[in-house]
């Protein structure tokens, strides 16, 4: 019976979340890097495309920009879904889909500053299965 209630104690986030219907769960920082430790050589010279990710909530994003250098990455490349906004506070409600290129740190300061990261709008809404988005794949 304790390891019930060990696990229904652990669920009680995604149980509070399903009753208020907020289904909007993101990956922990610290997760992406217990796993990425392991293929940190595979990136080296790679291109990184996070197709329908948005950079202002994304801890992949996050993780892949700030280990630019460090993974020795060629470019970043973000798709973000009907969403312009840089904020992070904003409420993610802009009608333009864009998609943002990261090509690595360019003052010296080793963090990826917004006058780095070249922001693009798309003609269509962003989804995944778009002529644009597949473009940005190959």
């Amino acid at each position: 019976m304790r390891k019930r209630i060990t696990i229904l104690a652990k669920n009680s986030s995604l149980s509070a979340a399903r009753a208020a219907k907020e289904d909007e769960f993101y990956t922990q920082l610290a997760d992406i890097e217990n796993e990425m430790r392991h293929y940190k050589k595979h990136f080296k010279g790679k291109v990184v495309y996070l197709n329908c990710d948005d950079p202002r909530v994304s801890n992949f994003f996050h993780y892949f920009s700030y280990n630019f250098e460090k993974l020795q990455l060629k470019k970043l490349i973000a798709t973000c879904y009907k969403s312009q906004e840089t904020d992070l506070f904003s409420q993610n409600d802009a009608e333009q889909a864009v998609y943002l290129e990261y090509e690595g740190d360019k003052n010296g300061n080793l963090v990826p500053d917004p006058k780095e990261i070249g922001v693009k709008p798309l003609k269509g809404d962003g989804d995944f299965r778009s002529s644009e988005s597949i473009d940005l794949l190959k």
